[in-house]
């Protein structure tokens, strides 16, 4: 399997990219997606693999640059890396490209030289831009994208293609569709107050079945970072909320009197190829147009409960249905499992009269136990794997 290099992709495509697929990034206009083709690539020239990029939308030294913005030194990888230019003839340019393709308006010109690459070696053979091609080649573009394709397959190479969804007609996308192994969406959403950017899946030929989608945001360096913008952690007074965001955050900042949180916790995570914020409320009754606030905008939910204090229960399950009526994804976190006389997870489940759809996860967050656990566990359910 060959990685795609993008956060959280290839637990959706079944482990990564087999060998002799093609994978189309569907990109809304509004959403700079053309980074997913040069993540795809860079991870696999760092995995040992040969790397074609195919430039029609700026000459490559501007692609390079691109590269070393987002902190990737390709310059390493020396004659692994072989750019296709077909920008530099369009302007009258010179190039110094190893392959320049001198007529970018006839798709054969395309052919002749994508024929003679994949002859050469197993390879990730990145598209920057298939609109573009579209755009200059016409509809017949599609046949030649099918023969490529297939010729793909044969040679145990990868084909990524990045593809702005202009408004082209449901014809070309639904032949489109049809040639591609897997079709990521890649967009912009604006949804209960979060303005962001996301990617899922829309098709993967090689598994029976395929789901996900994740929020992301693109840092430079860095490039593509998994983010889910708002997790809400709430629960009884004294629960242990403030010692489970910071046991949980890379960095975090509390608002407390008297040792009591009187406004929020905050805190962000970085954990593996997760990045996120959350927020903590106070866990008592007159906080609760906090909770409410913060639950319409969050993207899911901890509820924390005291193991030791079944009488808090009530309180707790008060909480949950106010953030339950949302319709969040949820993780109930029994805390201070530790302590001797905590109840475990089938009496608190009882007594809380929890189905089982939703988890109960014990912690001792004062040690980091379990915590962390919780955090993939909730991630799962938002990203919908889960």
């Amino acid at each position: 399997m060959i990685p795609s290099g993008i956060p959280r992709l290839d637990s959706f495509l079944g482990g990564g990219i087999p060998e002799g697929k093609t994978v189309m990034y569907l990109i809304q206009p509004e959403v700079e997606g053309e980074i997913f083709g040069m993540q795809t690539l860079y991870k696999n020239l760092e995995e040992g693999r040969k790397g074609v990029f195919i430039t029609t939308k700026s000459d490559p030294q501007i692609i390079k640059e691109n590269f070393e913005e987002y902190g990737w030194d390709i310059s390493k990888y020396g004659d692994k890396l072989i750019f296709v230019d077909a920008y530099s003839s369009l302007i009258g340019s010179e190039s110094d490209a190893q392959y320049l393709i001198k007529n970018p308006n006839d798709i054969n010109s395309y052919s002749r030289i994508i024929n003679e690459i994949v002859e050469e070696s197993e390879t990730i053979i990145t598209f920057g831009s298939l609109s573009s091609i579209l755009d200059l080649c016409g509809d017949d573009a599609i046949k030649h994208v099918e023969k490529w394709n297939k010729m793909f397959n044969a040679n145990n190479a990868i084909g990524v293609y990045n593809f702005t969804n202009w408004p082209y007609s449901e014809e070309i996308k639904t032949k489109l569709n049809e040639i591609m192994n897997a079709v990521i969406r890649v967009g912009g959403i604006g949804e209960r107050v979060i303005l962001g950017q996301y990617y899922g899946i829309l098709k993967v030929d090689w598994l029976e079945k395929a789901k996900g989608n994740l929020m992301f945001k693109i840092a430079k360096p860095g490039g593509v970072k998994a983010f889910i913008p708002k997790v809400l952690v709430t629960g009884p007074f004294n629960a242990g909320k403030s010692t489970f965001v910071r046991s949980l955050s890379t960095r975090s900042v509390s608002v407390d009197r008297m040792g009591t949180t009187v406004a929020l916790d905050k805190g962000h995570i970085e954990y593996g190829d997760i990045t996120a914020d959350i927020f903590g409320t106070p866990g008592q009754e007159r906080f609760d147009p906090i909770l409410k606030f913060i639950a319409n905008e969050a993207m899911g939910v901890f509820l924390i409960i005291d193991s030791t204090k079944p009488e808090s229960f009530p309180r707790a399950k008060s909480m949950l249905e106010k953030t339950r009526a949302k319709g969040l994804p949820l993780i109930v976190v029994a805390n201070k499992q530790d302590i001797q006389h905590a109840l475990s997870i089938e009496e608190i489940r009882e007594k809380m009269k929890l189905p089982e759809s939703i988890e109960i996860v014990p912690t001792d967050a004062v040690k980091k136990k379990g915590v962390f656990e919780a955090f993939e566990i909730l991630i799962k359910k938002i990203e919908g794997s889960g």
